[in-house]
């Protein structure tokens, strides 16, 4: 038994050297420097693998918008390379319609999961479109930057927002993107039906009438599918200017916590949740 044991050891010993994958010890030193938030936001699956990234060339610094500036900078100082530049990813929803805006037609009961919600007739929101408000982003976002208003829809929170797109996985609507913080024009709704069939299920709901496009530079603004759409090839013209006359809402200027809507936009003065909606008569 000894001398087996003597021989597995020396084998392992001999495997050991002749297998050993050699690892640049300044990865750990760069890892130390990275916020270890394992977000996906620089465009690997963590802080680690971003680091080998980096001592390889393959990204710059400033691709980790979690990290500070100055961590950034001392990662540049240590490899001897330019900081580099990157824009932040912020999550936005396309979508405005709460529970005091916008009508049910049926009342949900499960599991407490949009998912879920979305498989029984697309959830009982009237608005084909509409957010369920049931909270999977809210769960599924490990930087407690999204969280539910009273009215049961997601708000985000720009500054702990760390573009990591798994709110954008999760919500069965497809109402979330990553967008450049310098977005700042943004159209709240995804809604495509006719004016009239949109406007029976939400008050802030985009009409395609056409004012922002007219306000707006032109080619900033098109309206496609009853729904404004945003050329952000064109974001340098982007201004309030576009979203001063728009009658609901829909189209807003983004600054800070709190969208901003035009001057022409209806206000909303209800804080109770609508009633539910009477079903169609049956023909």
């Amino acid at each position: 038994m000894a001398g087996l044991g003597v021989l597995l050891a020396g084998i392992l010993a001999i495997a050991n050297r002749r297998l050993y994958v050699y690892e640049d010890p300044r990865i750990d030193q760069l890892e130390d420097l990275l916020p270890r938030a394992n977000c996906g936001a620089c465009g690997v699956a963590g802080c680690r693998p971003f680091a080998e990234a980096l001592l390889e060339g393959h990204l710059e610094p400033a691709r980790c918008t979690v990290n500070s500036t100055d961590m950034n900078q001392q990662i540049a100082d240590m490899l001897g390379v330019a900081l580099g530049s990157h824009e932040r990813q912020i999550a936005r929803l396309a979508c405005a319609g709460g529970s005091h805006v916008a009508a049910t037609r049926a009342r949900y009961q499960g599991l407490k999961s949009c998912r879920a919600a979305a498989l029984v007739s697309g959830g009982g929101k009237g608005c084909t479109w509409g957010c369920l408000g049931l909270g999977d982003c809210e769960v599924v976002c490990d930087f407690d930057a999204i969280h539910l208003d009273r009215y049961g829809l997601p708000v985000v929170d720009p500054v702990r927002c760390t573009g990591c797109n798994d709110c954008v996985d999760v919500c069965p609507k497809n109402l979330f993107t990553l967008q450049p913080e310098s977005h700042r024009l943004w159209v709240a709704c995804l809604n495509q039906d006719p004016q009239d069939e949109a406007m029976a299920h939400c008050q802030v709901v985009c009409t395609a009438c056409g004012r922002c496009a007219a306000d707006a530079p032109e080619g900033l603004i098109r309206m496609e599918s009853n729904l404004a759409v945003i050329d952000y090839t064109k974001n340098a013209l982007a201004s309030p200017v576009a979203i001063q006359r728009c009658p609901t809402g829909a189209i807003v200027w983004l600054e800070g916590q709190a969208p901003r809507k035009g001057s022409g936009a209806r206000k909303v003065t209800r804080k109770e949740p609508l009633p539910r909606m009477e079903p169609l008569p049956r023909v």
